[in-house]
């Protein structure tokens, strides 16, 4: 696992010891990365089941502003700051062990890009997608990028929040939902 392109190309980060964690495929990884590229740039994004926090550090690699990654694992969050350290985006980044649920019902301020990747059958996604929408945290035209089992159906959103494009990579997919600019 690497960091794909930007400013640490190249960087390998740690990954979490065991079964337990599912990191993103570098060759997905970059797929998803090339769909999303115009949109990174200057944007604060959230890495909501941060794992060993590679999409966000992918994110600030390539120019988002600042990341808060968030994980309610203890060991997770050790791996994730050290991958922030190894990367040095300490100053672009915060970590917050907590529940999901916990983090967004008190976010500040809104989000340009927000990655969504929990456990498959922990019902987490939909609950998470659910609670972005509703609390409306997304500033406009911002994306929420979401994996997904290939044969998952997601939700649609309510208004401004348009579902977009899925994307296949075998048995594992990525849905773009994004919210519009409201007339």
């Amino acid at each position: 696992m690497r960091v794909i392109a930007g400013t640490a190309r190249g960087r390998r980060l740690e990954a979490l010891p065991g079964l337990d964690t599912r990191p993103t495929t570098d060759r997905v990884k970059e797929s998803v990365f090339n769909v999303i590229q115009f949109d990174i740039e200057g944007r604060r994004a959230l890495d909501l089941f941060a794992g060993t926090g590679q999409l966000g550090i992918e994110a600030l690699s390539r120019g988002a502003a600042f990341c808060d990654f968030v994980d309610s694992a203890p060991a997770a969050l050790k791996v994730v700051q050290k991958n922030i350290r190894a990367c040095g985006f300490e100053d672009r980044a915060a970590c917050h062990g907590r529940d999901f649920a916990a983090f967004l019902s008190r976010a500040e301020g809104k989000y340009g890009l927000i990655f969504l990747d929990p456990p498959y059958a922990s019902g987490n996604l939909e609950r998470a997608l659910e609670m972005i929408a509703a609390i409306d945290i997304v500033v406009e035209n911002g994306i929420i990028v979401c994996e997904s089992p290939a044969d998952h159906t997601l939700p649609g959103l309510p208004a401004p929040y348009e579902k977009g494009r899925e994307y296949r990579y075998g048995k594992i997919k990525f849905s773009l939902y994004r919210r519009r600019a409201l007339p």
